[in-house]
């Protein structure tokens, strides 16, 4: 699914047009991407918590050359799947 079908299907979901929906989902995930730069975690309950985690400086290889090389440390955005998100992908009923 690509971002042109899920405003479709949020704008059918949501009674709304294409244009609000659109609109709705880039305010979103602008929301989501500032606070998460920001060092926040924005948690969706049911659905999962994007964050930033730290990677720490390594040495890699490069594939081509075989060549020792330094990656230097950065951070990056990660997610993790709330359960409501996990037991809809794995197929199981939630317990009640």
């Amino acid at each position: 699914m690509n971002k042109a079908e899920l405003i479709e299907i949020a704008a059918k979901e949501a009674d709304i047009s294409k244009a609000a929906a659109g609109k709705a989902l880039d305010g979103i995930m602008a929301a989501v991407v500032k606070a998460v730069s920001k060092g926040d975690n924005v948690t969706l309950v049911g659905f999962g918590t994007f964050k930033s985690a730290k990677r720490a400086a390594r040495t890699g290889k490069n594939p081509k050359t075989g060549a020792t090389i330094k990656i230097p440390a950065t951070t990056v955005p990660k997610f993790s799947a709330g359960s409501g998100f996990k037991l809809a992908v794995s197929g199981k009923k939630a317990k009640k």
